[in-house]
């Protein structure tokens, strides 16, 4: 299981930009986490909707649905090797490609996430987002408890990441 100081995730600076990791690990079997990154009701769960062709090349519409504003952006998946890998591109205003590698080690299964950012993106508020997405997750696929609202998250983790709660 992931040990709480590695639930921080990792930040990288590159010449090319900004690496944003997060390893998190499972007792579960491989099939189930892949299952929770990729079927419509389990994402929508802990992340949002993809309303589109579910396959390498497709296209479609990705909603994050916990956000305060829900806003459907285009998606494009990149990759898609169940249950192994999942590449995506979606077309915000930073143009954003996450990548989700799934490995079996030692009894567990390993998620490691990683998001490229541009040179010089202050990253502090995309780790604090991904980290509370990525704590939904954890819940949906663990069946433990949800992290909460944002402000409740904020509130307890933001601190680590030198951020307080909004008021």
């Amino acid at each position: 299981m992931t040990t709480p100081d590695e639930r921080m995730g990792q930040v990288t600076e590159l010449p090319e930009g900004v690496r944003l990791q997060f390893r998190r690990s499972w007792p579960d079997p491989i099939d189930d986490v892949w299952a929770a990154l990729t079927e419509p009701d389990r994402l929508a769960r802990w992340i949002g909707t993809y309303e589109g062709e579910r396959r390498a090349g497709g296209a479609g519409t990705f909603t994050m649905t916990h956000e305060e504003t829900p806003i459907g952006e285009p998606m494009r998946i990149v990759e898609c090797a169940a249950p192994h890998r999942l590449v995506v591109d979606w077309d915000t205003e930073e143009g954003w490609r996450a990548e989700l590698d799934l490995t079996a080690q030692d009894g567990e299964t390993v998620l490691l996430f990683t998001q490229l950012f541009a040179p010089g993106t202050q990253v502090t508020d995309y780790v604090l987002g991904w980290h509370w997405y990525l704590d939904k997750f954890d819940a949906e696929v663990g069946g433990r408890p949800s992290p909460g609202s944002w402000d409740d998250f904020l509130a307890a983790t933001g601190p680590a990441y030198g951020r307080s709660p909004q008021a």
